[in-house]
């Protein structure tokens, strides 16, 4: 089935056709009115240097009109293997059909509401017939059938005609289109955009995402800082100085020797305030009694980091090089 952008939005479509594989654009002077298109010319002749098929309007009251409003257009400096030009379904756009189809010119018969039109369409040799779903769904009819009906036409007829599904207004309609067997559809971008989107498909890649993270990653690559080191002799109200300038949740206590002594948390100090007052805050920092951090080295893997937090229930983890401490990771360090 041959994809096309169904827009007049020139920013979304130069992005648009950057996926590289629409078969090209249609559109309309309603859409170009809209977009605020003043020079309607000029607008047809740059669209036609950035899409593979431009699709555009041909009008006129006679076919004779029509044609001449398709021949005025080439003049323009239009590719006319390049470009297709829509003509509502009519007994005169039905014969301007015919006689541009004679021209080698290629026509979307468009605006196509029964099988009765898609009919005369197909024999007047259209290039695309074009049937708008939404529209139809919009007046009560059952225009998924309409479709269905033209594809099996055409496909038992043996003819050239490729029906285009337009009006699309939900990715449903993309669905319906290829369960119909639809030769062509024109969606708008903002349809478009959701066509490769799945929750399962976005919660797999996240999945895929972390785990390579965690066998390629080093933990010295992903600790979000480096934490402050403060000597045992440093007094708490100090090592509150520090632990505030570097904006961390606490500080790394070492010994005179670069051994580490402890983690100094702000939890720890809120404890200590609670059970010692305020006369804490002149102790030294090393005089508390601590447990052995849980630490790993900053040349280990995430994975063995990620199993150290499984294992140990803890949210931070010193990070050490060659055993002295350079940093803390946390467990949002692993996302």
């Amino acid at each position: 089935m041959e994809l096309y952008l169904d827009s007049a939005d020139l920013k979304e479509i130069k992005t648009a056709f950057q996926l590289g594989f629409l078969e090209g654009l249609t559109t309309t002077p309603t859409f170009m009115h809209r977009e605020g298109v003043t020079d309607l010319d000029g607008m047809i002749v740059e669209l036609s240097k950035i899409v593979p098929i431009l699709q555009i309007e041909a009008l006129g009251d006679t076919a004779e009109a029509v044609v001449a409003d398709a021949e005025r257009q080439l003049v323009l400096g239009l590719d006319p293997a390049k470009t297709v030009f829509k003509i509502p379904v009519s007994l005169e756009g039905v014969r301007a059909c015919k006689m541009l189809r004679d021209r080698g010119m290629l026509v979307n018969v468009h605006l196509v509401y029964t099988i009765q039109q898609a009919y005369m369409a197909m024999s007047a040799g259209a290039s695309y017939i074009c049937v708008l779903a939404g529209r139809m769904q919009d007046q009560g009819y059952d225009a998924i059938k309409l479709i269905g009906d033209c594809v099996d036409m055409v496909d038992s007829y043996g003819s050239d005609a490729k029906v285009m599904f337009s009006s699309v207004r939900n990715v449903e309609h993309v669905r319906d289109a290829i369960n119909l067997g639809c030769h062509t559809i024109t969606v708008p971008w903002k349809l478009m955009k959701q066509l490769t989107e799945n929750n399962f498909t976005t919660i797999g890649t996240q999945q895929f995402i972390e785990h390579t993270r965690l066998i390629t990653v080093k933990v010295g690559e992903a600790m979000s800082s480096h934490n402050p080191l403060v000597a045992a002799d440093t007094t708490v109200a100090d090592a509150i100085v520090k632990m505030t300038e570097f904006g961390f949740g606490c500080i790394t206590v070492i010994n005179a020797n670069g051994s580490v002594k402890g983690v100094f948390s702000d939890g720890d100090l809120r404890r200590k305030l609670s059970s010692e007052g305020r006369d804490v805050l002149s102790k030294k920092i090393g005089d508390f009694e601590y447990t052995m951090p849980v630490s790993i080295e900053a040349d280990a893997l995430l994975d063995a980091a990620a199993a150290l937090f499984k294992k140990t229930s803890v949210d931070t983890i010193l990070v050490t090089d060659g055993g002295q401490p350079v940093g803390m990771l946390d467990i949002q360090d692993l996302k």
